[in-house]
């Protein structure tokens, strides 16, 4: 038997269906302030579970839930980061106030405490509507109680507690910043800027700045590096002239400065040892250009291939194919390559793996969570990286070793174990390697390595050495 065919009304509902959802995909309804909190609810049970860092949990959950619009989902995910950075705060409440050890609990006392809402608008958002969280129950209507009056800190508060300091770090960290500790822990619970870098191949900073006002995105000078901008305040990049064109890429100021420490000059020859994404191997093109032409080489190896691939179109859009050679460190063909590399280039970068905690504000989950391998199997590793690239440097060339670490055991100490190890090479002190800034840079006025943190410099946390081969 024939289908009967579609009627003329058939083909009318369904254009005016898909133009509905259309609609709805530009114009998503608005959440209620019950509908976000059961996301927050939702995301949090989530990470609880996962095993990956928390960026990633919530972009999955995003990526599947596309009817939640623009500015609810940064409300949603702000809220999110700004709990999990009061984590010990408001665990040090529960234990205090004796709540239960819920997600629902600890959102209670965040939005109380951390946003000053009152308990009546908390039970108009717990009302256990279609979308919204389950009514309040005796326990949480208790806590509410007690919890009215209060403010985030305590009296009582413990500082490591109050500066949301780990434990297991809280000497090094008292030992490395003496009585500015809890000031610099501080400022690792703020928000991060948002932090661009000017592709110099194609552009400059006041093209860029220009084309960025002509988008609705106002940017500044970033105080200390040249190629630098930063936003006055949140912003959507992806749409802009300036993104679209490979003219500009979203990069902390703090790892910029890393590759403008290694001063690569045009016509080098520079090794980008962990090189990752590419992000700082772009940074070191800017160095390398005269009138908009890289001059020079970069060969950039790391261990994870699939990274290295995904820096490709990075190279492409940025117009820099031409001097980058990519080597990833997975083909022995490329191990052995560096084995002959004998005192062959000016500069190497070591950005290597490391404990991340200078990206704390970025990734607040990662103070308390660990998502790598043990501080002790990354000390080890850095030390082997060290120990391989370092005959490759050229007499009189630097090698720069980078982490995005505060803590001693990887940066300080690292170093002095390696220059023990190789006596032919020598700390290059910061001041003098980059005279321009670098007593800004330096830990201390003076100091042979450069320290960014937070609270001195708005970026993340950095350590950089500079570290000359010899010449006799």
């Amino acid at each position: 038997m024939q289908k009967p065919r579609p009627t003329a009304g058939f083909f009318i509902l369904r254009r005016f269906s898909c133009t509905f959802r259309a609609h709805l995909w530009q114009n998503p309804p608005i959440m209620t302030p019950g509908a976000r909190l059961k996301a927050v609810l939702d995301i949090l049970d989530k990470i609880d579970h996962s095993r990956i860092p928390m960026d990633g949990t919530v972009g999955d959950y995003m990526r599947f839930r596309r009817y939640i619009g623009s500015k609810d989902r940064a409300e949603i995910v702000e809220r999110l980061y700004n709990m999990v950075r009061a984590k010990a705060r408001l665990n040090w409440w529960m234990d205090h106030l004796s709540a239960p050890d819920t997600n629902r609990a600890r959102v209670i006392l965040w939005m109380m405490l951390g946003e000053n809402v009152d308990g009546a608008r908390l039970e108009k958002m717990f009302n256990g509507g279609k979308y919204d969280p389950e009514e309040l129950n005796d326990d949480e209507l208790k806590l509410i109680r007690a919890a009215t009056g209060h403010t985030m800190n305590h009296p009582d508060m413990p500082e490591a507690i109050r500066v949301e300091c780990p434990p297991q770090h809280e000497d090094a960290l008292r030992a490395l910043w003496g009585t500015d500790f809890a000031a610099e822990m501080e400022a690792m619970l703020t928000s991060a800027p948002l932090d661009l870098r000017v592709n110099l191949l194609a552009t400059d900073r006041d093209a860029v700045r220009a084309s960025l006002a002509k988008d609705g995105v106002e940017v500044d000078d970033a105080p200390l590096c040249p190629w630098t901008l930063r936003a006055r305040s949140k912003a959507f990049l992806s749409k802009t002239k300036a993104f679209t064109k490979g003219h500009v890429e979203i990069q902390d100021e703090g790892s910029q400065l890393i590759a403008y420490l290694c001063d690569a000059k045009p016509g080098a020859q520079v090794l980008d040892y962990c090189a990752g994404a590419g992000g700082k191997t772009l940074a070191l093109i800017n160095a390398m250009q005269v009138e908009r032409r890289p001059k020079g080489r970069i060969v950039a190896m790391d261990l994870e291939e699939a990274r290295l691939e995904r820096a490709r179109p990075r190279f492409r859009r940025a117009h820099a194919s031409d001097i980058i050679e990519i080597r990833p460190l997975s083909d022995e063909r490329h191990r052995k390559w560096l084995r002959r590399q004998k005192e062959t280039f000016d500069v190497v970068l070591t950005d290597v793996p490391c404990s991340g905690t200078g990206t704390w504000r970025r990734n607040p989950d990662t103070r308390w969570r660990a998502f790598g391998p043990s501080l002790d199997a990354l000390v080890q590793t850095q030390a082997e990286i060290l120990d391989k690239v370092a005959g490759a440097v050229k007499p009189g060339g630097r090698l720069v070793y980078a982490t995005c670490s505060i803590l001693p055991r990887e940066n300080e100490d690292q170093i002095n174990a390696f220059l023990a190890r190789h006596p032919d090479f020598e700390i290059w002190p910061i001041a003098e390697a980059v005279p321009d800034m670098g007593d800004k840079l330096a830990a201390t006025p003076g100091g042979p390595f450069m320290r960014l943190s937070p609270r001195r410099h708005n970026t993340d946390g950095f350590f950089a050495a500079i570290l000359r081969r010899k010449t006799t």
